[in-house]
Order: structure tokens, then C-alpha cells, then sequence
């Protein structure tokens, strides 16, 4: 067994760690970090419960606290590691921001911003899908039937 982890693995299981802890607060379980220089700079999981925002999404608090902390809104040199597909509203952020990459474990078919508004990333911005799939679907899965018992 290869118990050597590539870093995009190994961010998201940090991201994870997020989603998990949103779902232990009632939130949809959703976690972001986001990475720096293969440096965590900001980590974060939906609080639109908690903070009675609908804009309080993981990436959107990822992506704010790590503006403040780089000390610049652009992140051409970071990748943000988030368990689902950002929504349209996640994704215009990260556009605006110039993200350098996005990494995403398991896809959103509907509310996914590929589906709606595949053009609002930045056009430099890489993206790599499928990290942690099963993972990080399970984790919604998971949150979605406790809830609808």
C-alpha cells in the first residue's frame, strides 16, 4: 500500500477536515483551504447557518481571509482546494480574484457553476477535478440523508 499522498490529496483531506466540521454545526459540509506556496493561508466550511448569510460559503470565507492575510485580492499564485464544485456565485469570486488554480473533489450537477456559467473562472486559472471523489461526495451524501430521516 502506498501510504505517499500527492499534495493535492493531502490539501484535501485538510479541506475535508472543514467540510466535516460544517456538518457538526448543522451546515451543508462543504470545506476550503486554501494554499499558498504549498502553504495553508486560509481554511474554511459554510457558515450560512451560523452567520444568517447566504454568501457565507467555504470558498467565499477561504477567499476573503486569505486576501487579508496575503495582503493583496489577487491569488495568482494559490490554489484552493474545496470538497464540491463551487457554485456561480464561488466561482465569480475566484475569477475576480485571478486564482492561480482550483481543485475540487467531487462535482456539483446542480447548483455546479459548469453547469450555468462554465466561462467565470479566470482564463489562466487551471483546474483539476476529482480529487478525494468519493470522499468528499460522501460527505454531502452523508449530511443530506441525517437530516432527511
Amino acid at each position: 500500500m502506498n501510504l505517499v499522498r500527492s499534495d493535492d490529496e493531502r490539501f484535501m483531506y485538510f479541506a475535508l477536515e472543514e467540510a466535516r466540521f460544517a456538518a457538526s454545526e448543522r451546515e451543508i459540509p462543504v470545506g476550503a483551504v486554501l494554499v499558498c506556496r504549498n502553504r495553508i493561508v486560509s481554511r474554511s466550511h459554510n457558515q450560512t447557518e451560523r452567520l444568517n448569510d447566504v454568501t457565507a460559503h467555504a470558498e467565499m470565507l477561504a477567499i476573503t481571509a486569505a486576501t487579508n492575510a496575503l495582503g493583496g485580492k489577487y491569488l495568482t499564485d494559490c490554489t484552493l482546494y474545496v470538497t464540491i464544485e463551487p457554485c456561480v456565485m464561488c466561482a465569480g469570486a475566484i475569477g475576480w480574484a485571478q486564482l492561480g488554480r482550483l481543485v475540487y473533489g467531487a462535482g456539483d450537477e446542480k447548483r455546479g457553476y459548469r453547469k450555468y456559467a462554465p466561462e467565470s473562472l479566470h482564463i489562466k486559472t487551471e483546474v483539476t477535478a476529482g480529487i478525494l471523489e468519493e470522499e468528499c461526495a460522501e460527505e454531502i451524501r452523508r449530511f443530506f440523508r441525517s437530516i432527511c430521516r
